[in-house]
């Protein structure tokens, strides 16, 4: 009898897990992949890693915080538009990036650089608008050394002006003569074929957006491109603290909320007015840029430390993905003397910018520098994606077609 008793239990137990998988499984959210992350995995050379990921093609795919979308889904979408962030979404992203300007009259907007608009934007064909650029186009003068220029900021329009731009591809040719020329400069290996007129988004819209699409926020405060206080009294502390107070004014729980900065100083500001929304706060490391004496190899002599970051109360750190990994002698990825000082000092680690080099035939260029010699085609961006999770152990990757790391996210239960 207990034998039929204990068989009973056993039985109700297991349908008592499947159930509770089951609902788990309703509670999450499908990811529309497209064919990408399977043609990588199919141009991967035959290994291990290829044969797990293949095993995953069926499916089920479904949404991950491992997966950030890097300013929405921009190798085929404008950045920073709501198309781009509604198809980061749909691919699986989690959280999903605004990099966060101000315009003239102090409204945030979602733009990755606060002086991109002639390159991300179509406001070069607006006589109104192109007047008032910092730098008005002018055209190359073919023969000579001149190349065509212009500077076109958030900070030179107002809010309303700002909405009635529309985004386009990020890109300009500097040979140019003409403005269409100028604007006609997609990387052939992207595409204009969504770019028709890409609907900008200020900072609040985004938040509203992003809400919709139940996705977490990480909000990139850009470097000001002017001098700052801004018209002598909006200051740096200012303007960090209205990309926080837009979020409070929202109702937005600080977990949801993943601040960054490549100014260290915004990220100690955060930490000691905004705790709450400072625990997930990311700081960008680009401490390689203007600096001779950077070496990878010796973090120790980074300033301030790994270990002087955590102290400060910083939690997370995120430096480019070339930065985080290494070749050993036998030309293997392995995770570089950075990765591991960050992680001995109690970092977590995100790295940024997956799928945003290109074609990997000639070694995947700048965010590669470091095992180029490991790469040669495409698939092989699957097994620096391996390394990062599983050797370096990052908690998340920028992505500019999220699809692919959420395909990778998914088969290995991240």
């Amino acid at each position: 009898m207990r034998v039929i008793f204990l068989a009973l239990f056993l039985f109700l137990t297991d349908c008592g897990s499947i159930f509770a998988s089951m609902l788990h499984r309703d509670h999450q959210i499908t990811a529309q992949l497209g064919p990408r992350p399977f043609y990588l995995v199919e141009d991967m050379d035959e290994n291990r890693l290829k044969d797990k990921l293949k095993q995953c093609s069926a499916g089920p795919f479904y949404r991950t915080s491992f997966s950030i979308g890097h300013r929405g889904a921009p190798m085929q979408f404008p950045e920073h538009t709501k198309e781009s962030y509604e198809a980061a979404a749909r691919m699986g992203a989690g959280i999903v990036e605004c990099d966060v300007a101000f315009t003239e009259d102090r409204e945030l907007v979602c733009r990755h650089s606060q002086c991109d608009l002639h390159t991300t934007t179509n406001i070069l064909a607006l006589p109104d608008l192109a007047a008032k650029c910092s730098v008005p186009f002018s055209p190359a003068v073919p023969g000579t050394d001149i190349k065509a220029q212009a500077k076109c900021c958030t900070s030179d329009i107002t809010l309303a002006e700002f909405k009635s731009l529309c985004g386009k591809m990020d890109a300009g040719n500097p040979d140019a003569t003409s403005v269409e020329e100028y604007m006609s400069a997609t990387p052939v290996w992207r595409t204009d074929l969504y770019a028709a007129c890409g609907t900008v988004v200020s900072h609040k819209e985004s938040i509203s957006l992003f809400r919709r699409l139940g996705v977490d926020f990480t909000p990139e405060l850009k470097t000001p491109s002017v001098e700052m206080p801004f018209q002598g009294d909006y200051s740096q502390e200012n303007y960090a603290q209205q990309l926080i107070n837009e979020y409070r004014l929202a109702g937005v729980s600080p977990d949801k909320v993943w601040p960054q900065s490549f100014n260290l100083d915004d990220l100690i500001y955060w930490i000691r007015n905004e705790p709450a929304f400072a625990r997930q706060a990311v700081y960008l490391d680009d401490r390689y840029e203007n600096n001779p004496d950077f070496d990878l190899s010796h973090p120790e002599r980074l300033s301030p430390t790994m270990a002087e970051l955590r102290a400060q109360g910083l939690r997370i750190i995120a430096p480019p993905i070339w930065m985080l990994l290494a070749l050993d002698s036998h030309k293997h990825i392995i995770p570089s003397r950075y990765a591991q000082a960050a992680k001995a000092a109690g970092l977590d680690i995100i790295a940024w910018s997956f799928e945003r080099a290109g074609p990997l035939a000639s070694g995947g260029g700048w965010y590669y520098q470091t095992v180029s010699d490991a790469i040669n085609n495409d698939g092989d961006m699957m097994n620096v994606l391996d390394v990062l999770a599983q050797d370096v152990g990052v908690i998340g990757i920028f992505s500019d077609w999220p699809a692919t790391v959420t395909y990778y996210a998914n088969c290995m239960k991240l």
